[in-house]
């Protein structure tokens, strides 16, 4: 591409409108109508280059409407996230498969296999967001490079034609060198940065109002590369855990470093002595819970653990969890959100013979973690076979389960004894004994069952709240720089036909106006007309 050189010798990139320097139009026009400044008709990479592959990528980034478009596909999809719950918001024991097809029927299984479910971290939602990240940068460089270039080298005088097509403009013959100054010294004290060449003044102020929206776009792009470093491992963390009473485990999301250990849970109901307020809602709805909580200790993993050793826990703090009253440590925030009251939790059995009923010992099972095998007294013992923690028969009269919870648990059992070696098959639930293989000798007779309260913690830890706090903050500033400042410039110079002085602003043209006519009072300088009211009235007349 050839770059254009203008009669005031300087060298313009190919694309230039109006001369860099002198505002000359490049294309030799000489035409009446008001200049468009639009980036001071500097050139633009996306209106100047249309060849490679890079600059078909780029001008469609720097589209203004492929932008618009683009973030109006991320809020119709983002209202799609919002007609039925995010499986982080279902409850915290549900299955995903399941639940939103009996909650909300066939939509519901639809919205889950669409993946609906977990829209806002799903890849083509990312993409979404990502191509608004580099649609607001490559559409700021497109446009910011070419006006800071132009303003940068913008000269004192201008050319005449550029002068008469600005929006405010006027001439003033056998002009005074007294009102001349008076107009420097009161551009001055106006706060206008006033430069001379030859005679002729460049009055200029708040140019840094015309970076307000590119300020908005950093600030944009900020928040942007924010809300996708949720994605990335350890950055953001909203992890469950279900705890039972005297259990320690590890903190899901700490990378085993943390551990929790359920002290006790508290269960709490407003009683009949309450407020009339909740005695009322008491008698329509049954209990009403006045406070849960679970009494912890937080421990840390011993550093310098060896691969298969047990982990050593070091106490860290004993803390009462409540709901809206936190335990925090180290970035972390576990909320008390959930509970089970009276969960199965150990399910014990006897080994008994089926004709005289005399037992040969007790095997106490862990609901949550059963053994493979138990040994009792005198050679007998029992192997687990099968377990399903939620029983049902499934449609084709197999036993099968439907969670993971054992909420009625049931068992295929092994039994071996030194009369019957080869062992003897027993399928027992609670207060169930089917013998699916004929004649036993033997039985495994239900004994009890121990329960336990459980509570539902939420792990939450953000460490993008920053990187979104700056680039709201960003955005902000530049918000404040665009709207409460503007650009403003008026030129005085000297031709054959009198003294030229003309104005141009980005916005608040009656602002302008107003500053014009306070800095030319008293003087004999002709007040600068409004060329586009002018055109207009003539137009009507």
């Amino acid at each position: 591409m050839k770059e254009v050189k203008c009669e005031c010798g300087h060298v313009n990139p190919h694309g230039t409108i109006l001369c860099e320097a002198c505002g000359k139009p490049t294309n030799g026009e000489n035409s009446k109508k008001l200049l468009d400044m639009r980036y001071e008709g500097s050139a633009r990479r996306s209106q100047t280059y249309n060849k490679t592959v890079i600059d078909h990528i780029w001008n469609f980034f720097s589209s203004v409407k492929v932008g618009i478009w683009l973030i109006v596909l991320t809020l119709i999809a983002s209202a799609f996230g919002t007609i039925y719950p995010q499986e982080a918001y279902i409850p915290i024991n549900a299955d995903p498969s399941t639940y939103y097809e009996e909650q909300y029927g066939t939509l519901g299984a639809l919205y889950y296999q669409l993946g609906f479910h977990n829209l806002y971290s799903s890849w083509w939602y990312l993409l979404l967001i990502a191509s608004i990240g580099i649609s607001l940068v490559i559409c700021s460089l497109d446009r910011v490079i070419p006006l800071h270039r132009a303003l940068k080298k913008q000269r004192v005088t201008r050319h005449e034609s550029f002068l008469q097509r600005q929006r405010f403009f006027s001439v003033t013959e056998n002009p005074l060198e007294s009102d001349i100054n008076k107009v420097e010294e009161r551009l001055k004290k106006r706060g206008y940065r006033v430069k001379k060449e030859e005679g002729n003044l460049l009055g200029e102020k708040g140019r840094f109002s015309r970076w307000g929206p590119y300020v908005n776009h950093i600030g944009l792009i900020i928040f942007l590369i924010g809300a996708m470093l949720r994605v990335v491992p350890g950055m953001y963390i909203d992890k469950t855990m279900w705890l039972r009473e005297g259990e320690t485990k590890a903190i899901p999301g700490t990378n085993g470093e943390y551990f929790l250990e359920n002290n006790q849970f508290i269960y709490e109901e407003y009683g009949k002595d309450s407020d009339e307020v909740f005695q009322k809602t008491i008698d329509r709805v049954g209990a009403v819970a006045k406070n849960y909580q679970t009494d912890v200790t937080l421990y840390k993993g011993q550093e310098g653990k060896i691969a298969g050793e047990d982990q050593k826990l070091v106490k860290q703090k004993d803390f009462p969890i409540k709901v809206n009253e936190p335990l925090k440590f180290d970035g972390y925030a576990v909320y008390q959100v959930d509970y089970r009251l009276n969960e199965l939790s150990e399910m014990k059995l006897s080994l008994d013979d089926k004709q005289s009923g005399e037992s040969f010992g007790t095997i106490s099972i862990d609901l949550h973690n059963p053994k493979d095998t138990y040994k009792l007294k005198d050679g007998y013992r029992v192997e687990i076979l099968s377990y399903f923690p939620d029983f049902y028969f499934n449609e084709e009269g197999d036993p099968d389960t439907k969670t993971k919870t054992p909420s009625n648990p049931a068992f295929v059992f092994k039994m071996f004894t030194p009369d019957r070696q080869e062992g003897e098959t027993s399928f027992v639930a609670i207060r169930q004994n089917v013998e699916p293989l004929g004649e036993n000798k033997y039985k495994m007779t239900f004994a009890g069952i121990d329960t336990k309260n459980v509570t539902g913690l939420t792990i939450h830890k953000d460490s993008t709240l920053w990187v979104l706090g700056l680039g709201g903050l960003i955005f902000m500033i530049g918000v404040i720089q665009g709207m409460y400042w503007n650009h403003r410039r008026i030129w005085v110079r000297h031709t054959a036909q009198g003294l030229f002085i003309a104005s141009h602003t980005n916005k608040n043209w009656f602002g302008l106006k107003r500053e014009l006519e306070k800095v030319i009072e008293g003087t004999a300088i002709v007040m600068p007309e409004d060329q586009q009211e002018k055109k207009k009235g003539g137009d009507k007349a």
